[in-house]
């Protein structure tokens, strides 16, 4: 399939008229050298990008798949401070990731993220007696300054008209507090087009197929272009290996000596049909130490995760039939059965989390974010987790500015003075981007339905009025994706023109949110495959 649609050029905003092609893209990135190459498209990559490309630095940015392509949407769509973390003591890390948490949904991105809250379960002869869970969330509301209420304990019966499934057969009380969720791949997304605004080069579905040296240092990479064959390379006076789950291997073609330096944990989730409306999250102990969660999303309800030890190849990571049996078990303590039935499955993923190498149970590892340099000088930045995404990128870039001989000499502008809360494209109220999107419907006749509008809203902010607007001037794409789905096909165009997105995949997966609610058949998929082709618009 021939693709026409990439990265925009240096410096160009990625609203202001379709994407350049890969071939444009690859002469760009080819003819340049750049201070920073960031190998790997997951949120650290994308952040570390996007801070970089604030600084002042020339950025590249390249990944093997998609953007956010692997771990990065499959995450438990989180913005949260770590309950957990207030057991082991770690006040201070609980703090700093509400004030994240808090950034991100009220300035940053308030259009991607949503406030939700969690009821956590106290049943007869559980892990953790009502009077701790009850301090708990009384302390973990306090850490984020009271913002999303007071933590408190709730009665078995108010919280079950909440959530009509959840199981009160000796439920004793239910703690509540508040964090907030989002779409993944969505935030991603839009964290690249801040980083492309802010003139990073990105190119999506390049694989790297060596290093470049210079002196015995790594200055660019060898890649080949997934779309159609086509080899090239980039240089640059860095590279960061935001490899994610692949770190080692990169590392490894930096120094075919370099030691293991990360560990893999597979976290599994279930995607349903609901039963009935959910108006809270559920989190369940399991034990000392873990949680399940029954979370709304996406008017859908979303199960997980597990947590355990993976050393397979991170390509073949799968949901396995003893995931999907552990899941449903662990849902069945706090979650009807009614609810659980494996014919309302829609869809299962799986993610790894990469946390630092070393001994222990990985369900007890704090999600640390790694930076290390190896011999040929290439960084390697490994772990976190996604709610502190925008610390991260700072993180590195402090980094950068340290390392010894200063490969970037002076260029950098220094963290201290970027700006603290640069929001990603398309900020707005949503409400009212909903009620705008109603209003300018209704001067189009059969205008856009009220879930579509407000999906729009929630998904791409002010930016749901360009897909609108492509809307009402191609009355053909006006009509939706699949019956039971609020997309329309406006938002392919919008994706293939806008949002780098090359596959079927790339567009049903993490564009939009098609597959997880099993509506990918084989008829859209043939249909979004001419439209990404340019065959049909």
């Amino acid at each position: 399939m021939t693709t026409l649609h990439s990265s925009p050029a240096l410096g160009t905003h990625p609203a202001g008229g379709s994407l350049p092609s890969r071939a444009e893209t690859r002469e760009q990135l080819s003819r340049a050298t750049y201070d920073l190459l960031v190998i790997g498209g997951g949120i650290l990559g994308i952040s570390t990008a996007w801070h970089a490309s604030q600084s002042g630095l020339r950025v590249a940015l390249v990944d093997g798949g998609d953007f956010a392509g692997a771990t990065s949407s499959a995450s438990s769509k989180l913005l949260h401070g770590g309950l957990r973390y207030l057991q082991t003591g770690d006040v201070r890390l609980v703090a700093e990731n509400h004030f994240e948490r808090r950034a991100v949904s009220r300035r940053v991105a308030p259009h991607l993220a949503n406030p939700l809250t969690f009821y956590l379960p106290v049943y007869k002869n559980g892990p953790h007696s009502a009077a701790k869970l009850g301090a708990g969330v009384f302390a973990y509301s306090a850490l984020s300054a009271f913002g999303d209420g007071v933590g408190h304990l709730l009665s078995p019966a108010k919280a079950r008209r909440a959530v009509p499934e959840l199981r009160t057969d000796n439920l004793r009380a239910v703690a509540v507090y508040g964090d907030d969720q989002m779409n993944d791949a969505r935030m991603a997304v839009m964290t690249v087009r801040a980083a492309v605004e802010s003139g990073a080069a990105v190119l999506n579905h390049a694989q790297v197929t060596g290093l470049r040296f210079t002196g015995g240092r790594v200055t660019g990479a060898d890649l080949k272009d997934g779309m159609d064959g086509t080899e090239f390379g980039v240089d640059a006076r860095l590279v960061l290996n935001a490899t994610g789950p692949w770190v080692d291997h990169l590392r490894r073609m930096e120094d075919p000596r370099s030691e293991p330096s990360i560990r893999l944990s597979k976290g599994a989730h279930l995607v349903l049909r609901r039963t009935a409306p959910w108006n809270a999250a559920l989190a369940t102990p399991i034990d000392k130490h873990r949680i399940t969660f029954a979370l709304p999303w996406e008017d859908m309800l979303l199960l997980g995760t597990t947590d355990e030890v993976y050393e397979g190849d991170p390509a073949d990571v799968a949901v396995t039939d003893a995931d999907i049996h552990q899941i449903l078990d662990e849902a069945s303590l706090s979650v009807r059965d009614q609810q659980l039935s494996r014919e309302l499955m829609t869809y299962s993923f799986a993610g790894l989390r990469v946390l630092p190498g070393g001994p222990g149970d990985t369900s007890t590892a704090k999600r640390e974010t790694v930076v290390t340099e190896g011999s040929g000088g290439m960084l390697s930045v490994a772990g976190g987790k996604w709610t502190t995404f925008r610390h991260i990128g700072r993180t590195v870039l402090d980094k950068l500015e340290t390392l010894p001989g200063r490969p970037l000499g002076s260029d950098i502008e220094p963290t201290s003075r970027l700006p603290k809360m640069l929001p990603l494209p398309g900020i707005a109220n949503p409400q009212a981007v909903t009620h705008r999107l109603l209003i300018d419907g209704g001067a189009h006749g059969d205008g856009i339905a009220r879930d579509t509008a407000h999906h729009l809203a929630r998904h791409y902010g002010s930016l749901a009025f360009d897909i609108a607007r492509l809307a009402y001037e191609r009355p053909e794409l006006r009509g939706r994706i699949h019956p039971d789905a609020p997309e329309i096909w406006a938002q392919v165009v919008y994706a293939r023109d806008h949002e780098w997105a090359e596959t079927a995949d790339d567009v049903l997966r993490r564009r939009t949110t098609l597959t997880i609610r099993g509506l990918d058949t084989d008829e859209i998929r043939a249909r979004v495959e001419e439209l990404l082709s340019g065959r049909g618009g």
